[in-house]
């Protein structure tokens, strides 16, 4: 993972260790979101990985669809 990359995963990883607990398994999609970003940004780097990420999240609304959705190749 790039540096920048890095930077992007660290408030992921804070959301999942400090809102997450407190929130419980709310989201509608498979994988989770955070879990989504951080492949996103693991595997396409920074910008493209940060956008498919701010994507996904985007779509999180209660007109927003749920299911499967992988990180695309």
């Amino acid at each position: 993972m790039s540096p920048l990359a890095r930077l992007l995963a660290l408030p992921v990883h804070a959301y999942r260790l400090v809102l997450s607990p407190w929130l419980g398994r709310t989201c509608r999609f498979d994988p989770t979101c955070s879990a989504y970003a951080l492949q996103a940004l693991e595997k396409h780097g920074a910008l493209k990985g940060g956008w498919l990420a701010a994507r996904r999240i985007a779509r999180c609304h209660p007109w927003g669809g749920s299911g499967i959705d992988d990180v695309p190749d």
